[in-house]
């Protein structure tokens, strides 16, 4: 149990004891079900943590040059990188920290695959494919959303693979539970199946929320096995994010005023939901306040939280607690490690929260302040 004394304010804060929890788990479902899984940088790259990381999970999933100089130099191995598209300058750096790349387009591979074939590195090449199925809702988050920009359509491919491919990528799931994955399968092995005996690994992506306490693990672990059996060749890849940093830690708030306007009443905070929690605001969702009720109770002291930016939409609400609240009152915001972090800004200038780490021995470790030369520097 965290000790919110010795945290500062803002700060968010992963307990290790969580997280290694959910590194336990993946590592499970990994050795049980003979696949790979990869930690996607894109939702949680805190690589003070690797260390933890690489004691179950050794490899990972970047979309970006930073991304796989990252999986390179402190995850210790060469990333599985995919990206929309890939420039000139950056596609040689790309070939250098990566150990797999999967295009987005014929017209990219036929762009780049020249570069991977001259080198001397030995990089395996992909396609992404698109099977125009998702059971996402929200289209910010669907891959599969007609006119999606992300990955190839069936009627794009003939029925032999271009030179040089040796996977196919999928990614069309958020969040997702593994009867979800069961439903893409199906799709993907009618539109794709009959390309499966030319490869030699598939990627099945992220979204797969295997921590989350109703998951069914024992089904995903079935499916998988069942997937394997039908193609004992290949080498099946899953890249989930949020799996591994779920419910692993919370953002700490302070309040630092109570405003009120025609009866309803805000709790100022020193942080932004725009700027710290900015999926809250884009999905939207309704973080969850530890000690407070997460909808309005009649008779009871009733709070809009409201950002330090200026953006006149940066509030969330209503939360009722049981006793009201004043200058100074800690606000803990749950389950803000995941894809939290990774998409911070710094608008307006607002301080940018700590980042730490309460150990398994009940100490605080801080990886990060953040002050006013990191706005500075992001700015010319």
């Amino acid at each position: 149990m965290i000790d919110f004394s010795k945290i500062p304010s803002p700060c968010y804060v992963m307990e290790e004891e969580l997280f290694r929890r959910n590194l336990q788990l993946i590592r499970s479902v990994k050795d049980r079900a003979g696949v790979n899984i990869i930690l996607a940088f894109k939702a949680f790259a805190l690589w003070k943590s690797f260390p933890i990381v690489r004691e179950y999970i050794g490899q990972s999933t970047a979309s970006s040059v930073a991304e796989a100089r990252l999986a390179f130099e402190e995850m210790g191995s060469p990333a599985h990188t995919y990206a929309p598209s890939y420039t000139d300058e950056e596609f040689p750096v790309l070939l250098k920290y990566s150990s797999h790349i999967t295009f987005n387009s014929l017209s990219q591979l036929e762009r780049f695959y020249p570069q991977v074939k001259s080198s001397d590195k030995p990089v395996k090449c992909g396609l992404r494919i698109n099977p125009e199925f998702s059971v996402v809702e929200t289209d910010l988050y669907n891959p599969s959303a007609p006119g999606s920009r992300l990955g190839i359509t069936a009627d794009k491919l003939s029925d032999k693979l271009p030179e040089g491919i040796t996977g196919l990528h999928i990614h069309n799931l958020c969040e997702n539970n593994s009867y979800a994955l069961e439903e893409t399968l199906k799709v993907v092995e009618i539109k794709f199946g009959h390309l499966f005996p030319q490869i030699e690994w598939l990627n099945l992506g992220g979204g797969h929320l295997m921590t989350h306490k109703d998951y069914n693990i024992e089904h995903l672990i079935g499916l998988l096995k069942d997937l394997k059996s039908r193609y004992p060749h290949l080498e099946i890849i899953l890249e989930p994010g949020s799996a591994f940093a779920w419910q692993t830690g919370p953002l700490v708030s302070t309040v630092t005023d109570i405003v009120e306007n025609h009866g309803v009443k805000t709790a100022m905070l020193n942080v932004s939901f725009a700027c710290h929690m900015p999926d809250c605001l884009e999905m939207p969702y309704k973080p969850v306040i530890r000690g407070a009720y997460q909808e309005a109770v009649t008779g009871k002291p009733t709070y809009r939280m409201g950002g330090n930016s200026c953006l006149s939409g940066d509030f969330m609400g209503d939360w009722s607690f049981d006793e009201p609240l004043k200058v100074g009152d800690r606000i803990v915001f749950e389950d803000m490690i995941h894809y939290t972090i990774v998409k911070t800004t710094m608008f307006n200038g607002v301080s940018h929260p700590s980042i730490g780490l309460w150990t398994k021995n009940n100490e605080f470790v801080l990886y990060r302040r953040f002050g006013y030369e990191d706005y500075k520097n992001r700015m010319c």
